[in-house]
């Protein structure tokens, strides 16, 4: 029997593992092993059965380890990395200030160091699958599919769509551009066709960022194919009044109306819905990315998951880019619930853990469109997986080990992070390639992106607010900035 090294795991020939335990949907079990062959799990079962019937393999045991589906992100923006200090403190409809600006700065060199970088933070955390809900940059969609490529991690990734610019048009200028986005739509759902990694899908920035024939096409062009279109759904009260004005009915309705609800459909956020939207989303299979971390910093509501899981509704959780850790995500949608739901009914539960585990993994693959793919350690899936040090401070002595992920877990509890059965990461490291030097790269493209882009931000940054503060305080008491420190100091 082999102990767990970096060598006898980074091999392109198949792998018998034995973890202490494996995560498997009924929950961790201990004793099993895997057979990880081509990409794909070979076979799942008792470690014994394995070892007989695979006698030519030599176990590599991982002490100390479990064994677990890696994370599925239901919602990012990878070109956005560039921006996530710029993120806090701000209001909601974020994107019409930094994010359109941002992406709007960026060439294929930038572009693609951006993605990469997200990419890489989110393998760190343990995703192995990101969603992109498609990037505004001026580029080839196909720089982020490279750059996801490169790092190593599936990616679903979003065209956007959009046919409504707002400019003045005629008639035939409308038609026509609806022509093309709808031809440039087919052309991306097929041009990743057998692409180990990429998987194409289309999406629609907001509902009214493109017409109607625009919205229903899109959703067929992406049921045909088995991909999924995603649209920032319900998101904002100011999205939500738009759609009554101009439509008379909610993002969400004018969607079903049309025709475009669906289990080919995403609806990333969804946090502002009714009685009626939650019957339309289960009676029609429509599924949701509930976002809680992009909640509570820039939202107006927190999407009712507890709700949702009840009603059979499909959901898988997103980062929305904010920050790529797996298990700091699925504790904030635990987190979240209880805040927004579970207090004020005395649920004390909001889920029991294994909620939000399983919508971070299968349940987001599901989202997404990859659950016949990916998001469940079973026979015949995708090997895309992480190895969880159980010996830690946080999970040495549990007693529960869903909820200690979801409560407890984090990112520098991972020591490895499989993808198609390739080791990607190790002890948060990339492999195959200079990950600290990659990131001193694209900081210094970042800052120059950052200057470049027409950017507003409606609050200081937090040094700047404390200034502000102080000086306030010193005025109020008539004293200068430095005593009003000290005397807050003191006062501590």
């Amino acid at each position: 029997m082999t102990q767990l090294t970096r060598d006898h795991l980074d091999s392109a020939g198949p792998l018998l593992l034995v973890p202490d335990a494996v995560l498997l949907p009924e929950g961790p079990v201990a004793g099993h092993a895997v057979v990880v062959a081509d990409g794909s799990f070979r076979a799942v079962g008792p470690a014994g059965e394995l070892a007989r019937t695979h006698p030519h393999l030599d176990a590599v045991t991982l002490p100390g380890h479990l064994l677990m589906p890696g994370f599925v992100d239901a919602h990012h923006h990878l070109t956005q990395s560039f921006g996530s200090a710029l993120a806090f403190g701000e209001p909601s409809e974020i994107f019409r200030r930094v994010w359109v600006p941002l992406e709007g700065a960026l060439d294929e060199e930038s572009a693609y160091a951006a993605a990469k970088l997200a990419a890489l933070e989110a393998l760190r955390g343990g995703f192995t699958t990101v969603t992109d809900a498609g990037t505004r940059a001026d580029v080839d969609v196909d720089i982020v599919a490279s750059a996801a490529r490169d790092a190593g991690i599936r990616c679903v990734l979003g065209l956007v769509c959009n046919d409504v610019t707002g400019e003045a048009a005629t008639a035939a200028e409308d038609a026509a551009t609806t022509a093309a986005v709808l031809e440039n739509a087919e052309k991306h759902l097929a041009r990743y066709d057998g692409d180990p990694l990429i998987h194409a899908s289309l999406a629609v920035s907001i509902p009214e960022a493109a017409t109607s024939t625009t919205l229903h096409r899109t959703a067929r062009l992406a049921a045909e194919a088995g991909a999924v279109v995603q649209i920032h759904v319900n998101e904002h009260l100011a999205g939500v009044e738009r759609s009554l004005v101009r439509h008379g009915l909610r993002p969400l309705e004018h969607l079903h109306r049309i025709g475009a609800l669906g289990p080919q459909l995403l609806a990333a956020h969804a946090t502002l819905l009714t009685p009626r939207e939650l019957t339309l989303l289960a009676d029609t299979g429509t599924a949701v990315s509930y976002n809680p971390v992009a909640s509570a910093w820039k939202g107006n509501a927190v999407a009712p998951a507890t709700a949702m899981a009840e009603r059979g509704i499909r959901f898988g959780l997103g980062t929305d880019g904010t920050r790529g850790d797996g298990f700091r995500l699925a504790e904030a949608a635990e987190f979240a619930q209880r805040i927004a739901y579970g207090l004020a009914s005395g649920d004390s539960s909001c889920g029991a853990g294994w909620t939000w585990l399983e919508h971070a993994t299968a349940g987001g693959a599901d989202a997404v469109g990859l659950g016949a793919r990916t998001g469940t350690v079973a026979e015949g899936l995708a090997a895309d997986f992480l190895l969880v040090d159980l010996t830690t401070p946080e999970l040495a002595l549990s007693r529960d080990v869903p909820w200690e992920l979801v409560r407890r877990g984090n990112r520098d509890q991972i020591t490895a992070v499989f993808v198609a059965g390739d080791l990607r990461l190790w002890r948060g490291l990339p492999t195959g390639w200079d990950g600290p030097a990659f990131v001193r790269h694209a900081a210094q493209l970042a800052r120059t992106a950052v200057e470049k882009a027409p950017i507003t931000r409606v609050h200081p940054t937090s040094t700047a607010a404390r200034q502000q503060s102080t000086a306030a305080t010193a005025a109020r008491q008539g004293s200068t900035p430095a005593t009003a420190a000290q005397q807050g100091s003191t006062a501590r």
